[in-house]
């Protein structure tokens, strides 16, 4: 699909990923050539490229979980051409593709984005807030995933009561994806009550999600997970809808960086404050 400025709309594709990691490094973001191929890998169809005489000009992504929500993300425009209607053209494109897919839309916006979103029919839903703690840089591959079968399928049922749709395939490209060994709780009987990921990051380690059905779990699989990291820097980006998560993760060496604020297409509920920590801006 091209229009009159030349600038032609077309699927993402692997080969595209190298320019795909120039955008987002041009905007500081923290994903890597791994998160790229695993949204790829989540929706072949879905994932869209600006392209103007074989240069990339911009990109967006969607995860579809199920029948009932899908998810856009990686919405990057070069510097230079950003306000020139090329992120609008990517959402329609990408809106377009979900429109039979999907009842909800949602996405997580800048405070620069809100405005592009609203005009295409997004509401505030919440707010997202991403801290930082300063580190040595992230400099380990991954780690073998360390949980059985039965754990494995407990975390999934506890994450989909929490996030509200089945995003089974996505956990199990996150939990093969772990850099540090995958935490859980346990109740008394056994069963699992909470989980927490890590993942690598271009500029941090990727600290989530973390869901959990006791709230007071959610500091215990934070600290087990930063115990693994050690010194490295790390990223979380907290639901503002789970009650104390500023103070525990102040208390922890984390500093504020940014608002996100997370919007919807359709009626959803609000994320659940059984999710401290999401699985990322781009993935929900």
């Amino acid at each position: 699909m091209q229009d009159s400025s030349g600038v032609e709309i077309r699927l993402l594709q692997e080969s595209d990923i190298a320019a795909a990691m120039d955008l987002k490094r041009l905007a500081g973001w923290n994903q890597t050539e791994i998160d790229w191929r695993t949204l790829l890998q989540l929706e072949p169809n879905g994932c869209f490229a600006a392209v103007l005489d074989d240069q990339l000009l911009g990109t967006t992504t969607t995860t579809s979980y199920g029948s009932q929500l899908a998810w856009i993300g990686m919405v990057l425009v070069r510097p230079e051409k950003r306000r020139t209607g090329i992120a609008t053209k990517l959402l329609q494109t990408a809106l377009s593709y979900l429109e039979h897919k999907v009842s909800v839309v949602k996405l997580d916006a800048t405070a620069d984005g809100k405005s592009v979103y609203e005009r295409i029919g997004f509401e505030v839903e919440s707010l997202i807030e991403r801290w930082s703690r300063k580190g040595e840089p992230v400099s380990f591959g991954r780690q073998p995933e360390t949980i059985d079968s039965d754990t494995r399928r407990e975390i999934l049922q506890l994450d989909a009561r929490a996030f509200g749709a089945d995003r089974s395939k996505l956990l199990n490209f996150l939990l093969t994806n772990a850099c540090v060994r995958p935490v859980v709780t346990r109740s008394e009987a056994g069963s699992v009550t909470g989980y927490a990921l890590v993942r690598s990051g271009s500029n941090a380690a990727y600290v989530g999600p973390v869901v959990s059905d006791q709230g007071s779990d959610a500091a215990a699989l934070l600290d087990h997970l930063l115990e693994q990291l050690h010194s490295r820097a790390a990223y979380v980006d907290l639901n503002r809808n789970w009650g104390e998560g500023q103070q525990l993760l102040s208390e922890r060496g984390f500093e504020k960086q940014r608002d996100l604020i997370r919007m919807r297409r359709g009626f959803a509920t609000p994320t659940s404050p059984l999710v401290f920590a999401i699985a990322g801006p781009e993935i929900g």
